[in-house]
């Protein structure tokens, strides 16, 4: 049993909570506080419930409203209206725009209530077994060529070298999420089918990182010989958009705690981002930040643009020197990519420009670390153990980069340090 709580009044859903769980064996209930988290999103069927409880005024807007909703969307599962009292035309109301059935918030029915449960949980698994029955669930659950089922396809993202991404619904997950599907290896070449293989162990392992900074993996497959990788959705975009939106300078220094603090769980689990750059921080609506796209994303994605002259396509802002050179990396580099990111949330561009890739290189193997503005100069010594040249010079651990924020912090509680207080190992 799957229910959908959309209701803002906290104490009253702990109530609702405890009515279903002592009805049915591990029921899972999820909360949508539509003062807080808004309306549903448009693209979202919601198939993956059983049920829906909706309140009469959510936000303290109309439930009728969200039951005209509701109807309009495909598959959507049974509502139960929670009407502000015991009223017939209130309750006669609710049923014309489509609830299942209706009951007083004054005082639930328990026994009523589980049984409207049970009946939309019935209604809604015949409604989802006719519907995977029918053709349309066939071009529903088609991602380009590849047939996954349970999971509904809504649109393209993006597409890259190496992978389609779309947006979808999981059933299964009973939320949107996206659905990453990776192009097809060639058996032929056995380096790049190694690479592959070593990318999906990679994200096996992020998959059982539980991190509130690290993406959340729901699930690795394979469908008509393409792998693919179901994960969380962000519609709040990513650290690009948001630095085009400004960042002030505390608001930086606590997103670069956030991506040193992730940083810290994937290298102990012993894999390299070898990626990091502001289109891999992805926002959550509070404000938090998850990091996507790790370990041999990067390989995968040279592999694919290298011209038989050895060309790569792109500039390389964000990489370390080491790694614009081809040296081996290790944890330190992720460090530097951070410190280039940090950079650019404060001053809004990046540290080494040029108009070719391998000048830029250069630049970061060759040119000063910059230096910040006056108003910034506090978290000068900070950057410069984030940017420095050589690995040993750096932060040797994303923990240490943790350690070195709170500190400062804690001594300065109102603001950043003053200008020349962050020292070689602290800031």
């Amino acid at each position: 049993m799957r229910v959908l709580l959309i209701v803002d009044d906290a104490d009253y859903r702990r109530l609702l909570r405890q009515h279903v769980l002592t009805a049915f064996d591990a029921p899972v209930l999820v909360d949508h506080p539509p003062a807080t988290a808004g309306r549903l999103p448009p693209e979202f069927s919601a198939a993956g419930y059983d049920a829906v409880l909706l309140d009469h005024a959510p936000a303290g807007g109309s439930g009728l409203e969200w039951l005209d909703d509701a109807r309009a969307r495909p598959l959507f599962p049974p509502v139960i209206y929670l009407a502000e009292r015991a009223d017939e035309a209130l309750a006669q109301a609710a049923l014309e725009h489509g609830a299942l059935g209706v009951l007083a918030k004054t005082r639930i029915d328990h026994r009523q209530l589980v049984q409207l449960l049970r009946e939309a949980e019935a209604q809604q698994r015949r409604a989802l077994g006719a519907f995977r029955a029918s053709p349309a669930a066939e071009r529903a659950y088609l991602f380009g060529k590849t047939l996954i089922k349970g999971v509904r396809c809504i649109r393209t993202l993006a597409t890259s070298a190496i992978s389609t991404v779309f947006l979808a619904e999981s059933e299964r997950e009973a939320r949107l999420v996206v659905l990453k599907l990776l192009r097809q290896v060639s058996d032929s070449t056995a380096e790049r089918g190694s690479t592959f293989d070593r990318f999906l162990q990679e994200y096996e392992i992020i998959r059982k990182i539980q991190h509130p900074n690290v993406v959340q993996i729901y699930e690795l497959g394979v469908a008509d010989d393409h792998a693919f990788i179901l994960m969380e959705y962000f519609p709040a975009g990513d650290l690009r958009a948001r630095m085009r939106r400004g960042i002030v300078p505390l608001a930086a220094v606590g997103i670069l705690r956030q991506m040193a603090a992730a940083l810290s769980a994937i290298h102990a689990a012993g894999v390299l981002h070898r990626d990091l750059k502001p289109g891999n921080v992805m926002m959550r609506a509070d404000g938090t930040i998850a990091l996507i796209d790790f370990g041999l994303a990067k390989q995968l994605t040279l592999e694919a643009e290298i011209t038989a002259t050895g060309e790569i396509f792109g500039t390389p802002y964000y990489m370390s020197p080491e790694q614009g050179h081809g040296r081996d990396v290790d944890a330190r580099s992720d460090v530097y990519s951070l410190g280039v990111i940090f950079y650019e949330m404060l001053t809004g561009k990046k540290p080494y420009l040029a108009p070719t890739p391998m000048a830029v290189i250069y630049k970061h193997s060759h040119a000063p670390i910059p230096r910040l503005p006056e108003d910034l100069a506090g978290w000068q010594g900070l950057l410069e153990r984030l940017l420095a040249k050589e690995p040993q010079q750096r932060f040797q651990s994303a923990g240490e980069i943790v350690g070195a924020i709170d500190a400062a912090l804690d001594a300065t509680a109102a603001g950043p340090p003053a200008a020349g207080a962050a020292t070689a190992g602290t800031p």
